[in-house]
């Protein structure tokens, strides 16, 4: 029986900023039933972003699971991972749900599977689903050869997936997390006064001409 699948999901972190991006398509069997699917999540009042590719209503239940976990621990996001796949390796109707998950924080990002796996990248990138291989390498390469900000090369990464992978398409959305409040500008009463040290409007001749 076919099922409901979402595809690509890849976050990247960087300079202090963690972004994660999913595409829209979902599709059934070789059918594709939805282009403006929205398979990233801010859980926990925003401590952490979530994104899955599998089925879709597996992969609702395991955030759900995760998000628990993650109240629970008190924002503590890979302790709430392990907890996460803990149960779900163990727990006998857990076991039957085909999904893969990223999860992170401001910090970390972490992918987890129903084998059991919690695995912390060793570059700060991390992508799953069908055009998951193709995310990847893209976000390296705009990561390591541009300077481009994190949430720009997770969106640019997903859209060169889509251009390869059949599975990857419809309409992104892409989540941030951490990073410096952006500043404003200047404070006008913290600009110097142009009146209070006014220039002299008739300056004195540097070469007065002395009268016959």
């Amino acid at each position: 029986m076919n099922r409901m699948h979402g595809t690509t999901i890849v976050a990247v972190h960087k300079g202090g900023v963690t972004a994660i991006a999913g595409d829209g398509q979902v599709t059934l069997g070789d059918t594709i039933v939805k282009r403006g699917a929205v398979k990233v999540r801010t859980l926990a009042d925003g401590q952490a972003l979530a994104g899955f590719a599998g089925a879709v209503s597996d992969a609702f239940t395991l955030l759900e699971k995760f998000e628990g976990y993650l109240e629970t621990h008190k924002g503590q996001l890979l302790r709430a991972a392990i907890e996460t796949v803990k149960e779900w390796r163990t727990d006998r109707m857990l076991r039957q749900l085909e999904a893969m998950l990223i999860v992170a924080d401001a910090e970390q990002i972490l992918t987890l599977s129903g084998s059991g796996d919690v695995v912390r990248p060793d570059d700060p990138v991390a992508a799953v689903g069908s055009g998951g291989p193709y995310a990847q390498a893209a976000a390296l390469a705009l990561l390591r050869h541009t300077d481009l900000d994190a949430a720009t090369i997770a969106r640019t990464a997903l859209l060169i997936a889509a251009e390869i992978d059949l599975y990857t398409s419809g309409t992104p959305t892409v989540l941030t997390l951490g990073g410096e409040p952006t500043e404003g500008e200047d404070d006008p009463e913290d600009a110097p006064d142009p009146d209070a040290n006014p220039p002299d409007a008739n300056p004195p001749d540097p070469n007065p001409k002395v009268p016959a």
